[in-house]
């Protein structure tokens, strides 16, 4: 027991020695990997209270420069750790190590991205000396922080999540508290721990586990809170906000059921690895993984073939080997809704291409359906597996009517050579972003990411994050010296 990782409250101010703790196991082989303690009411009430009062008084903020170093800091530090922190989010949370690895790659960036952001922060100005009434007046809008901010974040890319979340909060000035996903809490520590190394006082980034779920309420919805940053489920997401204190602002991030819109002029064998990729990164546990395709009727067979055979190929195992490009489910529970959605599919009729098996070391292989009916849960709701339905369509229009269905709209993708086609499509198609000829799971850090209708509220991504997490302040100047 001695070499497994525990990890303390990160609490400003608090040490305890008898708190309760969380249990981290991996998900490949259910090995316990780490402990985390937990917070109870007291504990969450007394981070709280520390990132208000430092937010309250104005003498202890961080200055511009020192945000600046401390964030340079701490990518000089993720660079020199960044094999063992990607070996680290493989191990918790299932992840691929090569896919683990990019997304170390894109955490790095995505602190550089706010420095980027602090960098190119200027005051702007509003129109005065136009009329009578505004004659000899020079205007500065100024960004100040929003407050506190508290960061709920999910299990599925566990070092990019917390940098897309605490990093804008850090660059923005805003105290912050994260509470990670209990499956894959130790990314989350070693990353606060690496800020705190870089210089970042403790009081100004804390992280923790609750020990229930009204005392992550409490932690979300309480009255000190300026700002929620929420990604996990929609009835989780949409009831917080519910909660929110008046005044308090909010970006949630939820699922979706991405579609995507195959015209017969596509060319298939270009349009077959991204899609398996994006069918099957992290098993299909992604918030804009490819789940339904509508394709052409004419070549609705050879796509769903060619993709099954793409399927088929790919190595699913241990997340730690170099050689696996499909890890396991985050918890058994999930691997058996899994099993019982393709079930239920097959049985209203779909045609299982390949997949359909639950495998050793709570994996699900990668499975292609072809026409699952309209009313099953594949159809209709986000799998959150390695599962991806081809349904055959009459032409472009319909599939677009098709994906344009469901209460959920996040990111969409259109195939086609032709760009009238394609053009038409990403103008129909209900998403905060539509792929031409790419699939649905494309991101760089730096680019919009929302989720719209039952997927979210606001928009993720690092300069619209830090945008969120600041307020504007309007400075009047009032001079005769003012033409």
């Amino acid at each position: 027991m001695s070499s497994i990782p525990h990890f303390p409250l990160m609490i400003a101010g608090i040490n305890k020695s008898q708190a309760k703790h969380t249990e981290v196991y991996s998900p490949y082989n259910d090995q316990l990997i780490g402990t985390v303690d937990q917070a109870d009411h007291a504990d969450v009430d007394q981070a709280l209270t520390t990132a208000h009062a430092l937010f309250r008084d104005r003498s202890q903020w961080l200055s511009t420069v020192e945000r600046i170093n401390i964030l340079e800091k701490a990518v000089a530090m993720m660079k020199d750790q960044a094999d063992t922190l990607a070996a680290g989010a493989a191990e918790e949370g299932g992840k691929p190590l090569l896919d683990s690895k990019v997304e170390m790659v894109r955490c790095i960036d995505s602190i550089r991205a706010c420095i980027d952001g602090l960098r190119n922060d200027a005051p702007h100005t509003i129109p005065m000396g136009i009329n009578p009434a505004s004659q000899h007046r020079l205007t500065m809008m100024r960004k100040e922080p929003i407050g506190v901010v508290v960061a709920v974040s999910a299990f599925n890319h566990p070092l990019n999540l917390i940098a897309h979340q605490v990093g804008p909060a850090i660059a923005s000035g805003c105290p912050v508290i994260v509470k990670p996903a209990e499956n894959t809490p130790l990314s989350c520590f070693r990353l606060v721990e690496i800020f705190h190394r870089a210089g970042l006082p403790a009081e100004w980034c804390q992280a923790l586990l609750t020990e229930n779920h009204d005392v992550a309420e409490k932690l979300a919805t309480d009255s000190r809170v300026g700002f929620l940053s929420f990604i996990g489920s929609a009835k989780v997401g949409w009831y917080l906000r519910s909660k929110l204190a008046p005044g308090a602002r909010c970006a949630l991030e939820h699922g979706g059921v991405a579609p995507v819109v195959v015209a017969e002029d596509a060319d298939i064998d270009k349009a077959v690895p991204g899609l398996a990729k994006g069918s099957f990164y992290h098993a299909g546990q992604v918030c804009v993984s490819v789940q339904r395709i509508y394709a052409e009727r004419s070549i609705a067979r050879e796509l769903a073939e060619k993709l099954a055979a793409a399927a088929e190929k790919m190595v699913v195992g241990d997340p730690l080997s170099d050689k696996t490009e499909v890890g396991p489910i985050i918890r058994k529970g999930e691997l058996n809704r899994i099993a019982s959605w393709v079930q239920e599919a097959v049985d209203k009729g779909a045609e299982m291409l390949c997949g359909g098996q639950t495998l050793p070391h709570n994996s699900y292989a990668p499975t292609v359906l072809f026409d699952p009916p309209a009313n099953a849960k594949v159809t209709q709701e986000e799998i959150f597996g390695p599962v991806v339905c081809i349904y055959p369509v009459d032409s472009v229009d319909q599939g677009i009517v098709k994906a344009n269905s469901l209460e959920f709209a996040f990111q969409a993708a259109i195939y086609s050579q032709n760009i009238d086609t394609a053009m038409a499509a990403a103008d129909r198609l209900d998403a905060s972003a539509v792929m031409i000829n790419e699939q649905t799971a494309f991101r760089v850090d730096w680019m919009p990411f929302a989720g719209l209708k039952h997927s979210g509220l606001g928009t993720g991504g690092i300069p619209y994050s830090m945008e969120d997490m600041q307020v504007e302040k309007m400075i009047v100047v009032t001079s005769k010296g003012i033409s």
